[in-house]
């Protein structure tokens, strides 16, 4: 839930993604489910941040809404694009455009192409005067469009990535972890630009590991955990465990330096592993066992939860 009535960019409502895999050494092939009922919104003038483990889905989130899944995913749910069905051909159309994607992999970029003409592609001189300009801000040295990608360093890479989504005039920007290998100043200038881009009417996902980072700049935080959503909260909730709602979040806040860097015991489930219900459960002190059954999303003020307590 989200206590505004501004105009939803993007609709993520119940998305499931399998992928078609063989047993063992066998010629059977089951589905092995990785992402099920995930729900997320983005609206004009905000930028909401996805947050989790490694594993938990939040990556194939961002590629399951820009189509760019493997051959043997199924996608199933509803997206939508400013009210919009999002079918294969509206993804197409959409995807570079409307839709700018900043990847986590910097193999994304061609080895064989110096980057200043990637970063252009075929804009002409006002996309060259841009590109500089992008540059320019991202400090990176005006030789860096002649270097070919094997010979920017990690952070440059990173930052022509984000220079490249930024060229065009999307709606919606998605960034799956843009920042790792920038330093602190870069990282912040980062955000300071998405959350410039959706103060202008436009939207962010902000996919990432960086909770600290996120909560400076994002509006909304959605949590992630072995590919459900378990939670949905106005960054303002974050300002004390108490205003939390479900323990996974609680265990997150307490995991930062500032509250006491507490580890959690346990790790998160396997896919092929995956308890009954709830799969923070074996990890949770509320455990019981009502906690095995299937579980919604529920709204609580101006955010939602997926925690057994809140639907009694």
């Amino acid at each position: 839930m989200s206590c505004t009535n501004k105009k939803k960019i993007l609709e993520i409502e119940e998305l499931s993604v399998s992928f078609l895999q063989y047993k063992g050494k066998t010629s059977r092939q089951s589905w092995l489910p990785v992402i099920s009922g995930l729900s997320v919104a983005v609206r004009e003038g905000e930028l909401v941040a996805v947050v989790g483990s490694s594993g938990s889905g939040k990556s194939l989130l961002a590629h399951a809404i820009l189509g760019i899944l493997p051959y043997n995913a199924n996608v199933s749910g509803t997206m939508k694009f400013q009210g919009e069905l999002m079918d294969e051909k509206k993804i197409s159309e959409l995807r570079g455009k409307e839709i700018a994607f900043v990847p986590q992999s910097t193999l994304y970029l061609d080895p064989l192409m110096k980057v200043g003409k990637q970063v252009r592609g075929k804009r002409g001189r006002k996309g060259a005067e841009k590109q500089s300009e992008l540059f320019r801000r991202y400090g990176l040295p005006e030789e860096t469009e002649t270097k070919y990608p094997f010979e920017c360093s990690g952070g440059m890479t990173r930052r022509i990535l984000l220079s490249t989504a930024l060229m065009e005039n999307p709606k919606l920007i998605i960034a799956d972890e843009p920042t790792p290998g920038m330093d602190l100043t870069l990282a912040k200038k980062s955000m300071e630009d998405f959350r410039k881009f959706a103060d202008e009417g436009n939207g962010v996902l902000l996919i990432t590991h960086d909770i600290e980072l996120a909560l400076e700049v994002a509006d909304r935080i959605v949590v992630f955990y072995a590919g459900k959503t378990v939670e949905e909260a106005p960054v303002s909730d974050f300002c004390s465990e108490e205003t939390l709602r479900h323990p996974y979040t609680k265990a997150l806040w307490r995991a930062l330096p500032q509250n006491g860097f507490t580890p959690l015991d346990g790790t998160q489930p396997y896919v092929k592993d995956m308890p009954q219900g709830c799969p923070f459960g074996p990890r949770c002190s509320w455990y019981r066992e009502e906690c095995t059954g299937e579980i919604p999303m529920v709204e609580d003020g101006c955010g939602s939860v997926r925690c057994i307590r809140y639907c009694m």
